[in-house]
């Protein structure tokens, strides 16, 4: 059996993915299949693979939405397959974290130079969906949180705060970076609003909210999740 680089394939069309094993397997590539998204994210955070390759025209979740859930906690290269070729798409595709894009019907060769390519943009040895710090544990493709062993319950702001915090750890986020990230652009000034939600997190991950050891405030500039609470 080939030890080549394992490609994970998510695609609805029985005779695109055995279009795909073929001219993959036959080039060295190992091949992992999958026809639903939803089905795809669980087996991207299993295998780890080097490669997905990602149809858009699901039967559960659109491709563009799998596509995000995966760079929630992955940057894995994804190169995106679709009958789909508007301008537009294929900027929403990439915007979202796509690596290449190829319309179908496409040629092998063509497949193939492009996941050359994309594999250049691998993603580090050992990235895991399951972070650590102290007492806090975040699973950022399951979007589930722990203190202490104990599930804890978050809005979708409040977890799309800390998922933030998670991914950029050991970083100062500005209050103006923090706000555009998960407000939007026109929330950029609006500094009151991120404090509310800090403490109300801070309520939520931390052992003692009035004295954080995880989530730490930089005065006058913004926020940091550090990597070595004590």
């Amino acid at each position: 059996m080939t030890d080549g680089p394992l490609v994970l394939v998510i695609d609805d069309e029985i005779q695109i993915r055995r279009l795909l094993r073929i001219s993959l397997e036959t080039n060295g590539y190992r091949v992992h299949e999958t026809a639903r998204g939803v089905d795809g994210l669980a087996e991207a955070a299993r295998l780890r693979p080097d490669l997905v390759v990602l149809d858009l025209g699901l039967p559960d979740l659109d491709g563009l939405e799998v596509l995000r859930r995966l760079r929630e906690w992955t940057q894995v290269p994804v190169l995106v397959l679709s009958v789909r070729a508007s301008e537009e798409e294929k900027i929403a595709l990439l915007d979202a974290g796509a690596d290449d894009y190829l319309t179908k019907p496409f040629g092998v060769g063509e497949l193939l130079a492009r996941l050359r390519t994309a594999a250049r943009h691998n993603q580090p040895a050992g990235e895991s969906p399951v972070i650590e710090i102290g007492s806090l544990r975040v699973d950022l493709e399951k979007r589930r949180v722990w203190r202490d062993d104990v599930a804890v319950t978050l809005s979708n702001t409040e977890y799309s705060l800390l998922r933030l915090f998670v991914r950029h750890a050991g970083k100062v986020l500005t209050h103006s970076q923090i706000l555009r990230e998960v407000w939007g652009p026109g929330y950029a000034e609006e500094v009151h609003y991120l404090r509310v939600y800090v403490a109300n997190l801070r309520k939520k991950i931390e052992q003692d909210p009035g004295n954080p050891t995880l989530l730490m405030t930089e005065p006058g500039v913004g926020y940091r999740l550090t990597t070595d609470p004590s």
